[in-house]
């Protein structure tokens, strides 16, 4: 499987911006999904995911009521709608799969196919 992450830009404080992973392969589906960001000089941390359903979604504290995750099986595809966006949500950002066994939902480690990464910068 192959991931490919859109969506990314420069934004103003308080703005919106959509983010979206597509999956090659036909059994997307199966997966939990999950996004993670990278700041510069600062470790990959867990934004949010969505296991294979749709049927629970989790996320970060600090984007918990702005950022909401969703998925299409049908397409194949992720997205994360980013609302209300901070300075501080300035960061490489990252989709990822965890495909059966799952691990932890919030580890980065229990992913095993990345996406290339798209650039999200928020202005003050």
């Amino acid at each position: 499987v192959q991931l490919q992450a859109s969506g990314g830009g420069l934004v103003q404080a308080g703005g919106s911006l959509r983010l979206s992973c597509v999956a090659s392969g036909r059994t997307f589906s199966t997966y939990t999904m999950g996004w993670f960001r990278q700041a510069p000089g600062k470790e990959r941390e867990f934004v949010g995911a969505i296991i294979w359903s749709g049927g629970s979604i989790y996320y970060q504290d600090s984007v918990q009521g702005r950022f909401i995750i969703s998925r299409d099986n049908a397409k194949n595809t992720v997205y994360l709608q980013m609302n209300s966006l901070k300075p501080e949500d300035t960061a490489v950002y990252y989709c990822a799969a965890d495909r059966p066994p799952f691990g932890s939902i919030r580890s980065r480690q229990s992913y095993d196919v990345w996406g290339q990464g798209t650039q999200v910068t928020v202005s003050s």
